[in-house]
């Protein structure tokens, strides 16, 4: 628990970065339930509103952010170098097609919503975002977080954990994410360090791989022996923890 590090930056954040910029250029996210294609002639579909009146707000909003995941996943790349808006001003669009049959162009976009993980104030210039402003100056980037984290274990681990840092979740498809993070690693962290970033080749795996990891955890036979009840949590507290699995 005392290694733990968080940050108000994380995958939902990226999908609304990605979101609210391509509202900016006028993209419109309608949400999969709010209409249906019906195909009128081979391969021509029409697009079809449907009206859900009750629908609320946060569930709307939800469905959007599906959609800005997706893209965010399918088409973003973690720059090689600290994004910068002039280098990317002529980058070659990349297209992807929107639930409701659009298809919509996405350029620097797809470099710099990743950055912002490594960059925390580059989420600033993101039309939208400027709810972010107050806490912008504090929030450090990914490869500071990581390394704050090794800082605070026994000195006499710190090396192994250096060599093994995994990635994990929806956020780490994005692609060249694992090689940027390690090379900045390496760029900040000790020279005695052996910088290793883990990640999944296989997409699927590497979403879901913290639930793969507890499945097979829950699967030990010494996993009872870890076990411990609401009253000794209670009593305890959360710590009690590294008591059970040392």
């Amino acid at each position: 628990m005392q290694a733990v590090v968080t940050s108000p930056i994380g995958g939902e954040f990226l999908t609304d970065c990605m979101m609210k910029s391509l509202q900016s250029k006028g993209i419109i996210f309608r949400p999969i339930y709010s209409f249906k294609r019906k195909e009128i002639q081979p391969g021509i579909f029409q697009t079809i509103d449907l009206d859900f009146p009750n629908t609320t707000e946060s569930y709307k909003l939800y469905s959007q952010r599906v959609i800005a995941g997706d893209i965010k996943e399918c088409v973003c790349r973690a720059p090689d170098t600290p994004y910068d808006e002039s280098s990317y001003a002529h980058i070659p669009m990349t297209p992807y097609e929107l639930p409701d049959g659009q298809t919509i162009e996405i350029g620097a976009d797809r470099f710099k919503v990743p950055d912002v993980l490594f960059n925390p104030s580059l989420a600033l210039t993101i039309p939208g975002m400027e709810s972010f402003a107050d806490s912008a100056p504090s929030v450090r980037g990914l490869p500071q977080m990581v390394i704050e984290s090794i800082n605070k274990c026994d000195v006499d681990i710190r090396r192994e954990l250096f060599s093994s840092i995994l990635l994990s979740g929806g956020t780490a498809s994005m692609q060249q994410l694992k090689e940027r993070l390690e090379k900045d690693l390496i760029e900040e962290s000790p020279q005695a360090a052996r910088v290793k970033v883990l990640a999944s080749g296989n997409i699927t795996e590497r979403r879901f791989s913290v639930w793969i990891g507890g499945s097979i955890l829950a699967s030990l036979g010494s996993f009872q022996q870890m076990w411990f009840s609401k009253a000794e949590y209670e009593e305890h507290g959360a710590s009690y923890i590294q008591r059970k699995c040392p």
